[in-house]
């Protein structure tokens, strides 16, 4: 079973969040910069300010919040 990596359970949020229109990648509240490197570099994970500002902006629950919060 492939392990979940804070890069792995972002993108199940954000992919879902896309398709349902909950948010667009302007409004995300992440950089350009870092959202490539977290598309390219296997271990990259933003800034605390960053995830929190994210959190929001996807709408997560609490629990999906902890869930990604865990993986640092």
């Amino acid at each position: 079973m492939e392990e979940i990596t804070f890069k792995t359970l972002f993108f199940r949020y954000y992919d879902r969040k896309i398709a349902d229109g909950t948010i667009t990648f302007s409004r995300m509240g992440m950089s350009k910069n870092d959202f490539t490197k977290l598309c390219m570099e296997p271990d990259f994970i933003p800034d605390m300010e960053t995830i929190e500002r994210v959190c929001l902006s996807m709408q997560l629950t609490e629990e999906e919040r902890d869930a990604l919060l865990a993986l640092i």
